[in-house]
């Protein structure tokens, strides 16, 4: 089975404008991010719709396609990237450009869904919440998963709801999973959802996901020790730069 990644990458985020070029450390955060995809990748792609994006992954010799800038998602965007670049792998693995600190083992765990479960489409991460505080928030999605792993709901809302207990006692009786937004998708089911409208679930959660659960694609999801840390506002980087130079000093 093989395997690519893309790294989506766009320059006009309302939150923070041209963060993929911010310097996290002295370096791009794309740099970081490309350089944590390539330890569990061979073939990797960043995928952007700026040309100053495009020169600075071109300059640390990364491999990078030009797409439009007017992609309604991150999904859309690796979706004309692998038509461009006419890329043949078996599964494509989509790393947001804002996760510097992506971990090679949350790759791999991808990687491993698909592997001997021809059933899988589409594969994500979730990983338990420590504090019913965090799974309130309505900026980390939750999922609700069946026995098998496939993903039953996405939501900003706190799922499951669990009856006749005391909310700041809910952790201890169901693991509350965040979502950790990466996903790996079959070559042929990325294709597929090219032609999917926005749904009704997707339109109210603002969740692309519920739209491949509404026109029943199994999702399966890997569970993740690791803590990411995305970077959506200058605050976001402040701190990711805090954690990276105390990892650093830790060495």
């Amino acid at each position: 089975m093989t395997f690519s990644a893309i790294i989506p990458a766009r320059f006009g985020s309302s939150r923070f404008p041209g963060k993929p070029l911010a310097l996290l450390c002295g370096t791009p955060v794309i740099w970081h991010v490309y350089q944590q995809v390539s330890k569990a990748i061979d073939d990797v792609y960043v995928a952007t719709d700026d040309e100053r994006i495009f020169n600075i992954v071109t300059e640390f010799g990364g491999k990078v396609v030009m797409t439009s800038a007017n992609h309604r998602s991150g999904t859309d965007r690796i979706i004309e990237a692998v038509e461009k670049l006419d890329c043949q792998s078996d599964v494509i693995i989509n790393v947001q450009g804002d996760e510097p600190f992506i971990a090679p083992s949350q790759i791999e765990t991808l990687k491993s869904i698909f592997v001997g479960n021809p059933s899988t489409e589409i594969a994500t991460l979730g990983k338990r919440f420590d504090t019913i505080e965090a799974a309130e928030n309505p900026n980390s999605p939750k999922i609700a998963v069946a026995k098998d792993g496939r993903a039953l709901y996405f939501s900003r809302s706190v799922i499951p709801y669990i009856r006749g207990e005391e909310r700041h006692n809910w952790l201890s009786h169901y693991p509350f999973l965040k979502h950790i937004g990466i996903y790996a998708y079959r070559r042929d089911v990325l294709l597929r959802i090219k032609h999917l409208d926005a749904s009704p679930l997707e339109i109210a959660e603002s969740l692309e996901q519920l739209r491949w659960l509404e026109n029943e694609m199994i999702i399966r999801v890997g569970l993740t020790d690791t803590e990411t840390i995305g970077i959506d506002t200058p605050d976001d980087l402040a701190r990711a730069e805090e954690y990276l130079v105390k990892i650093q000093n830790s060495r």
